[in-house]
């Protein structure tokens, strides 16, 4: 059914990195959603209101709070392919964020009502009329939630979509609540007892954590997270296959949005190389990266020196020091400044943020080991931090 729908109202479907492919996407998944949940409303509300049930009106107001974001998800996504302009260089494309933290506050603010609702039926119970109706409705409801979860997971996965991806998770939330809410109805039947208000405010508990964890997702990208391992693991495994390239570090990105990532990286290469040669390769490494992965990416030259046998060594030493002292810690930028009276060896040392209170330990632990080597040399350490720096 997917394929199906992509092939009849996407053009060019499979071409995901298109921005407007992309968008196309996000606009069907928001049509899909606002069809299916207004049905499911309308269906929920009937019965609901027929059966006197609250924990089935609830889940009628859900999806009614589902259809309003999938209209947010619609026009969160026409907006953000908005092309830039000169009030927005980077174009638009966080608006699909917004959309997303708007949708999470409407679930918050619906899950909180309908908590107050529920734990008023706890206080107050009254009986549910139960009919196949019921059970028919809810039955049905929960086949769409499934058939919504494992479509917009799709979609999500295709154009990797924070947006539908929590779209996916709270179709999933909404397949579990109405399930209770079908339990609730025929253990209440079979067993004659109240729990229609326990199994509303159940429903209202999931409603308050598809909120949060939506507008956790969504607010992560926005104040600027650490790019992810299997990121940085592609930058450097591309990179990595390029002619003369020794290694990278301090690998920095900025999201602007779905599809609009910007990068820096600091890639080494032998000192003796020609400089010009050195250029043209990196060069070609950012064309590439825009070409092939949609990511404007800067490179930094660092040159290393690798025929000087004294440096060579006191790099090794200094290496073993700190996997040592802990294997996470890593050292990049190594040069040796000689002078008469004493060699710094100069040097950033990647460190997890749980050892930033170490700084001081770490550094007087390697100027005693490599003092011990020769009393000349002192460490001179800029300390990095991992996020920057994994691999």
């Amino acid at each position: 059914m997917t394929g199906l729908l992509l092939r009849l109202f996407v053009k060019n479907y499979q071409n995901t990195e298109d921005a407007a492919v992309r968008s196309s996407y996000g606009k069907l998944a928001g049509l899909v959603g606002i069809l299916c949940n207004v049905f499911l409303c309308a269906a929920k509300l009937i019965v609901g209101s027929l059966s006197g049930s609250v924990s089935i009106t609830a889940d009628a107001v859900n999806n009614l709070s589902d259809a309003s974001s999938s209209v947010v998800t619609l026009l969160g996504f026409k907006l953000a392919e908005k092309p830039a302009d000169a009030g927005h260089p980077f174009g638009h494309a966080r608006i699909e964020y917004l959309s997303s933290l708007i949708v999470a506050a409407t679930i918050l603010i619906i899950g909180f009502e309908l908590a107050k609702t529920s734990i008023g039926k706890i206080l107050h119970p009254q009986d549910v009329t139960f009919s196949a109706a019921l059970v028919v409705v809810l039955s049905l409801s929960i086949l769409v939630k499934l058939w919504m979860m494992f479509f917009n997971r799709s979609l999500g996965k295709r154009i990797d979509s924070t947006t539908l991806t929590a779209t996916a998770a709270d179709s999933r939330n909404d397949v579990i609540t109405t399930s209770a809410v079908l339990a609730s109805c025929i253990v209440g039947r079979a067993a004659n007892v109240r729990i229609d208000g326990y199994m509303g405010l159940l429903v209202a508990l999931f409603i308050l954590y598809s909120g949060v964890s939506i507008a956790k997702d969504t607010i992560d990208p926005l104040l600027g997270e650490a790019p992810n391992e299997a990121l940085t693991r592609m930058v450097a495994r591309e990179i990595g296959k390029y002619d003369k390239v020794l290694g990278i570090h301090d690998l920095m990105v900025h999201d602007y949005g779905p599809g609009r990532r910007f990068a820096s990286v600091h890639v080494e290469m032998d000192s003796r190389e020609d400089p010009l040669v050195c250029h043209d390769i990196i060069d070609d490494i950012e064309r590439d990266f825009l070409t092939n992965h949609n990511i404007h990416l800067v490179i930094h030259y660092d040159p290393l020196v690798t025929d000087d046998a004294e440096l060579n060594h006191m790099r090794d030493l200094v290496l073993q020091v700190v996997h040592g002292i802990d294997p996470r810690l890593s050292i990049h930028d190594f040069r040796m400044v000689r002078g008469p009276g004493h060699t710094n060896l100069i040097f950033d040392m990647v460190i997890p943020f749980e050892m930033n209170c170490r700084r001081d330990e770490l550094l007087q632990l390697i100027n005693d080991r490599i003092q011990f080597e020769d009393k000349k040399y002192y460490a001179v350490v800029t300390f990095d931090d991992k996020a920057f720096n994994g691999k």
